[in-house]
């Protein structure tokens, strides 16, 4: 079995070599070649069909619950769980609504793919607070003007604990209320079993996602923000009971 997984494995990152290449370049030419309120939408598509390509040729089953709760002419704060690379790629197939991750601004430097992560992306230095400050801004004119929704992974990092969920930030729960827009939770499992954090190795099988009934914020203030966090909390809680 050791040796089937890691043949498996070695499959596993010559399909994404090659395809990160060949999907780098489609990305190059939708933002060069499209118009700036154009491209992230065209580029999204890209994204989502990249996706169901990774998935195919992994051999991963997925299953996504509750899609016709999000509306696809609304801006949301999206928030999911974190367990593993694969809810990048998952989160992509499950959501139909153009969005933007919250990416560290290490991944700009590297050639080429860096390009692609500015304008797919919004970047943070997390090392420097007035870097932080802004990427809050061009969170909320993504939400706001453009109306291109934000996904945030409220633990900060991968879960690489026996715990289901790791302490939440406030970060996402502040945006939504400053932009009195809703929060919609996507709650992921299954993807640290296919793929475990800091481990080498893939295998097939299937993925589970699950869309809650998206909370509104339209009147919530600073005060509510532990409360708005917690009910985010237990609801990814339940669902992963559920899945």
């Amino acid at each position: 079995m050791k040796v089937l997984k890691a043949i498996f494995a070695i499959y596993a990152i010559v399909v994404v070599v090659v395809s990160d290449l060949l999907m780098i370049f489609a990305y190059v030419l939708v933002f060069t070649f499209y118009p700036k309120d154009k491209a992230p939408h065209v580029a999204h598509k890209l994204s989502r069909f990249w996706s169901a390509f990774l998935f195919t040729f992994f051999f991963i089953r997925v299953d996504v619950k509750g899609k016709e709760l999000i509306k696809p002419d609304q801006p949301y704060v999206f928030v999911c769980n974190h367990n593993s690379q694969l809810d990048i790629p998952l989160f992509a197939r499950a959501c139909t609504n153009t969005f933007r991750f919250l990416s560290k601004i290490e991944m700009t430097k590297v050639p080429i793919m860096g390009y692609v992560v500015k304008k797919l992306y919004i970047t943070v230095d997390r090392k420097s607070k007035e870097d932080r400050v802004k990427s809050i801004e061009r969170m909320k004119d993504s939400l706001l003007r453009e109306r291109i929704s934000v996904v945030l992974f409220p633990e900060g990092t991968r879960n690489r604990t026996n715990h289901a969920l790791l302490d939440f930030k406030d970060g996402a729960f502040r945006l939504a209320i400053d932009t009195q827009l809703p929060i919609a939770v996507l709650t992921i499992m299954n993807t640290k079993e296919l793929l475990p954090v800091g481990k080498f190795g893939l295998w097939p099988g299937t993925v589970h996602a699950m869309w809650s009934e998206p909370i509104e914020t339209k009147g919530m203030t600073e005060k509510d923000l532990p409360m708005l966090k917690e009910k985010v909390r237990v609801m990814l809680l339940k669902n992963l009971g559920k899945l």
